[in-house]
């Protein structure tokens, strides 16, 4: 499905099936085409292989064909499996771009380790299986070609939907995510979402996004340019089995991704000088709170008190709890973990006739939909010329208008 969204999103065919080719493996036979998923149609990248048991797809018509067969003397004869000693001999041999070579190796690399340490076994002794000989050479060698043909500044991806449930592997029933996924998405604390029905994200998947993705989280502000779609052989009742890839622009700098799950943690006060609100909300700020707001209440018998409340990212909850104690005067807090969506956000800067003002941008699926000038900058712009703070601020808003996508009018 990642091979076929980024030759969907652009990447030449020839690009793929010339590197794939190269690799020498005998009676490999990789084709693209188009394949219904749901409601949605995407490309298909289909890999075959001598003895491959076929089933019946239910939409799946060709469009290019690029077969290739091979016959080589370097080819596994067995076709039960090959080693990774094997597999690295045939990137070593294989007329590949060095690019291409050297990223396929470090994807097949983290499949070899992880592997080894889960059977305890020697590195090159780890056996890729029928499927792993053929369908993961195809796919990981595939997708090398068409990320170093993109040649991508970054990438990025939402955190991968792993499924729920049992899958069967060589070595028996195993609960979701397998084994050898979970090892992988550990090693590079890649966040994961438990949804969705059987295996939803394969050890071959887990390793690709291992080795390319700088960042996990939604699309940050962009100017898109490109969206492939890669459809999959199963049929999912639950959602359509497609893969979104999107290439764009991204506009200003990245900022950091919001954590989706926080701790509230709250008191009620009612002994303490309105005087020390601030400076509370200060240590709190300092001791990793996101977000913290004091708001008026009404207590027992009628007394006045102020509700303090603050947001935390789990590894920030006990310092924050011991600022709440430390700089107040409640005897106690209440907390709550909850989950937020949040949307991605990045820093532009744009000119103004008072000098330059940095923006933060707000974006949902990659599409900005708020463009916000900073007030400090604004403030200070106003001080140095003598105006109005809302005057900097207007002349920002309005420049920064050019970030946001065109709207159609309503006819």
């Amino acid at each position: 499905m990642a091979v076929a969204a980024l030759v969907d999103l652009g990447v030449p065919a020839a690009v793929v099936t010339g590197a794939i080719a190269a690799m020498k493996v005998r009676g490999l036979r990789v084709r693209f085409g188009r394949r219904r998923q749901g409601a949605y149609v995407g490309k298909s990248f289909d890999v075959d292989w001598p003895g491959r048991k076929h089933v019946h797809e239910h939409v799946d018509v060709h469009e290019h064909d690029h077969d290739h067969h091979h016959d080589d003397d370097h080819a596994h004869e067995h076709g039960e499996h090959r080693d990774y000693a094997e597999i690295r001999r045939l990137l070593t041999r294989a007329r590949l771009d060095a690019d291409v070579r050297a990223l396929a190796g470090d994807i097949f690399a983290r499949i070899a380790d992880v592997e080894a340490k889960l059977h305890g076994v020697r590195v090159d002794r780890v056996a890729f299986h029928e499927v792993g000989a053929y369908d993961s050479i195809a796919d990981i060698v595939g997708v090398a070609a068409a990320i170093v043909h993109l040649a991508p500044a970054s990438i990025g991806s939402l955190p991968p939907v792993v499924g729920t449930g049992r899958v069967r592997t060589a070595h028996g029933p195993v609960p979701v995510p397998a084994p050898a996924t979970a090892a992988l998405l550990m090693s590079e604390r890649i966040p994961m979402l438990s949804e969705g029905e059987g295996e939803l994200t394969t050890p071959t998947g887990a390793a690709i996004l291992a080795a390319l993705v700088d960042g996990f989280g939604p699309l940050p502000p962009m100017r898109m340019t490109a969206i492939g779609y890669g459809a999959g052989t199963k049929t999912l009742h639950d959602r359509a089995n497609v893969l979104r890839a999107v290439a764009g622009e991204p506009l200003g700098v990245s900022d950091a991704a919001a954590v989706p799950q926080v701790v509230l943690l709250e008191a009620n006060v009612d002994d303490m000088s309105p005087q020390l609100i601030a400076p509370l909300a200060d240590a709190l700020t300092d001791a990793g709170a996101v977000d913290v707001w004091s708001a008026p209440i009404l207590m027992k018998k009628g007394r006045p008190a102020l509700l303090v409340s603050a947001l935390a990212p789990p590894d920030s909850a006990a310092a924050v709890e011991h600022a709440f104690f430390l700089h107040s005067t409640t005897l106690g807090l209440r907390r709550r973990v909850l989950e937020r969506v949040v949307l991605a956000r990045s820093f532009a800067k744009v000119a103004t006739l008072y000098g330059p003002v940095r923006v933060k941008l707000a974006a949902l699926a990659g599409e900005v939909v708020g463009a916000t000038p900073e007030y400090e900058d604004c403030r200070k712009l106003a001080a140095r010329a003598r105006v109005p703070v809302r005057e900097v601020i207007a002349a920002a808003a309005a420049a920064a208008r050019s970030l946001l996508p065109r709207r159609k009018r309503a006819t």
